[in-house]
């Protein structure tokens, strides 16, 4: 059974860090692609970073390059999110996914966990 457990969410002030974790079980981790989403109240659910496998490859939506990094520890089973420099925009729920690229996009798994809160607010 597959399971994605989120954590490391929290309130932070403009311009600090946080760093999520996703630990996950039930499927062979190191060939997965993996990603990070962010849904925000009344808004769509986007693709914040994604992963490859071997960690080799990542891609970051536009609005979050250069503040924020995805990493994994496939000894660990666990998709990181290094987040700095945060902003009032980036306050979402923040989900994991494992999934597959098609043409070079990522497409997700319709699984998903419970995710975990981030607020940025002074």
């Amino acid at each position: 059974q597959v399971q994605l457990v989120e954590s490391g969410g929290g309130l932070v002030q403009p311009g600090g860090s946080l760093r999520l974790s996703c630990a996950t079980t039930g499927f062979p981790f190191s060939y997965q692609a993996m990603a990070w989403y962010r849904q925000a109240p009344g808004k769509q659910r986007e693709l914040v970073a994604d992963i490859s496998g071997g960690g080799t490859t990542a891609n970051y939506a536009d609005s979050v390059k250069g503040r924020f990094t995805i990493s994994r520890d496939n000894a660990k089973d666990t998709l990181y999110l290094q987040m700095n420099n945060l902003q009032p925009e980036d306050t979402a729920v923040y989900s994991c996914n494992r999934g597959w690229y098609s043409s070079g996009n990522y497409r997700p798994y319709n699984a998903w966990g419970q995710g975990t809160q981030v607020t940025v607010s002074s």
